[in-house]
């Protein structure tokens, strides 16, 4: 049944997580400044150019972002669902974009399209039964079912496992992220659950800064070059043990995790969101595509930029719930 979840405003947020967004601010507004110094002059090769637009490009949807989750923040627990569903939103028309659908099927995509407001509800409601079964249950046979009346069966096996398996990336795993707002129980401290929505965020993009950056720096040999070269032992190493070594610093802040049971958490965090970008890259070299879209400027589309998230929000949130409410 629905359950009462805690809610929160900006006045109810601990210092702490205030506290964490300043430095957040802080340190990409350092990294604006360091990319702007260090600007390559004109007579500068093309291709260099073209990264250094790139680089500030990235900078500059980071700085969007993150506005978006503060404003949400401030506004409170409800605006903060929304916006993840947005984010759910544009992530499922972002793959039914990328992936290849039967004309007959258009009927049925506006079903799936459904899934969206549906399964945040749940979320919105605390209602934990119906949030964790209505898509991999409920969906995976509304979906078929809609589809057979439609009367056509060339590639159906497909499309239905591949519209699914859209559902369960962009809604599912992503509402999991939204639902640590609904977890801790009604008597919880105000803003625990935005504690453990920031701490997550953090760790999984620290991770995937970490990871690049180890990557550039001590990147040698290529774990699956045939799937994603870019990725190294190297660099998933150093992100393993820089996003270990945050988590077990910053999870005690934000959250009731212990240090110790942090760095566990940080370490099954880096290797989810190592596994969430591989995978997404195995399905853009599937398509043939480099990005799965231009919304994000320097990072490509929303799956580009959730990717990781896809993994670690499931893992973190049924690692919460199980061993702390």
């Amino acid at each position: 049944m629905p359950g009462t979840a805690s809610s929160f405003t900006l006045f109810d947020l601990p210092l702490q997580i205030l506290a964490t967004l300043a430095l957040v601010v802080l340190g990409l507004a350092a990294a604006t400044i360091l990319v702007w110094m260090r600007s390559p002059p004109p007579e500068t090769d093309e291709k260099a150019q073209e990264k250094r637009r790139e680089l500030k490009a990235r900078i500059g949807s980071w700085w969007a972002m993150v506005a978006l989750l503060v404003v949400a923040l401030a506004l409170g627990r409800t605006a903060m669902i929304v916006l993840l569903a947005f984010v759910s939103y544009l992530a499922l028309k972002e793959y039914l974009t990328i992936i290849p659908t039967r004309r007959a099927d258009r009927v049925v995509l506006l079903v799936a399209y459904l899934a969206v407001p549906i399964q945040y509800y749940w979320v919105g409601i605390g209602w934990y039964g119906m949030f964790v079964i209505f898509v991999p249950v409920y969906m995976f046979l509304i979906l078929p079912a809609a589809m057979v009346l439609r009367g056509e069966t060339q590639g159906f096996l497909k499309a239905a496992g591949t519209l699914h398996w859209g559902l369960m990336i962009a809604v599912f795993a992503v509402s999991h992220a939204a639902y640590l707002l609904a977890v801790p129980p009604p008597d919880a401290p105000p803003g625990m659950g935005a504690g453990l929505l920031v701490f997550l965020l953090i760790a999984t993009e620290f991770n995937d800064v970490a990871q690049f950056v180890s990557g550039k720096l001590i990147g040698r040999r290529k774990i699956t070059p045939r799937v994603s070269p870019n990725k190294t032992v190297g660099g998933f190493l150093g992100g393993l043990v820089a996003t270990t070594l945050l988590s077990a610093a910053l999870a005690p802040v934000l959250t009731p995790i212990g240090a110790w049971q942090a760095a566990i958490i940080g370490a099954l965090l880096a290797t989810a969101g190592f596994f969430g970008d591989i995978v997404m890259s195995a399905v853009k070299r599937d398509l043939g595509i480099k990005d799965t879209g231009t919304m994000l400027p320097g990072h490509g589309g929303i799956l580009d930029r959730i990717d990781s998230l896809v993994f670690t929000a499931p893992i973190f949130f049924h690692a919460v719930r199980y061993f702390y409410f």
